[in-house]
């Protein structure tokens, strides 16, 4: 209740309206069949159980109402829950971990970022994703190329990507570039490349 009632002042005093908040997922349904918020923020575990609640709900509100953005907060990282989100959405699309929300800048950001249909995966989700065992097409990239497209799963512009890895942006480019074509990801006008290469990253097999 605590950290629920805390997002909402932090929410409110930044200019967004909250229209609701609630504390279980029964809750959380209808509050987004009423008002259809352009974000919903979903704890994983939510009452009675305190053990998946959250995240089916948000799985449901994906299925249901595929318009409204999400974004999940979870305790621990728990990249199974992350990547089945992932398996419903390519689109407006938050998992972060609640330490994260204590840089109210960079969760404000993660909920505009949702809002407007971004994808963001917290980066300690992403490195440990890093850790996967059997061949798959990402074994196939290079170590800059995962360092790209681990900040690329954070929702980070190609402009954002060259300041943090202190290379040009024409460098970036090329190494999207690569990254879809090891993929196998050929252009489409139907399909989000970008976002594809993502889901790829995190649904490789555990190592």
């Amino acid at each position: 209740m605590l950290l629920r009632e805390g997002l909402a002042e932090i929410l409110a005093r930044r200019d967004h309206e909250v229209l609701a908040a609630v504390g279980d997922a029964p809750g959380l349904l209808a509050s987004v069949d009423r008002h259809l918020p352009d974000v919903a923020i979903v704890d994983v575990r939510l009452p009675p159980g305190y053990r998946d609640e959250g995240l089916r709900a948000a799985v449901k509100l994906r299925r249901d109402r595929p318009a409204v953005g999400i974004l999940v907060l979870s305790q621990y990282v728990e990249p199974t829950y992350a990547t089945e989100l992932l398996e419903v959405a390519t689109s407006g699309l938050g998992y972060l971990l609640k330490d994260r929300v204590g840089d109210i800048v960079e969760f404000l950001d993660a909920v505009d970022k949702v809002g407007a249909g971004g994808v963001v995966i917290d980066p300690e989700v992403v490195r440990q994703l890093l850790a996967r065992g059997s061949h798959h097409p990402i074994d196939e990239l290079t170590p800059r190329e995962r360092d790209v497209i681990a900040l690329m799963a954070e929702g980070r512009s190609n402009g954002a990507i060259a300041r943090r890895l202190a290379v040009t942006q024409a460098a970036v480019v090329k190494h999207v570039g690569n990254i879809f074509s090891k993929l196998g990801l050929e252009p489409a006008d139907e399909d989000h490349r970008r976002v594809l290469a993502v889901l790829a990253y995190l649904s490789g097999p555990l190592r």
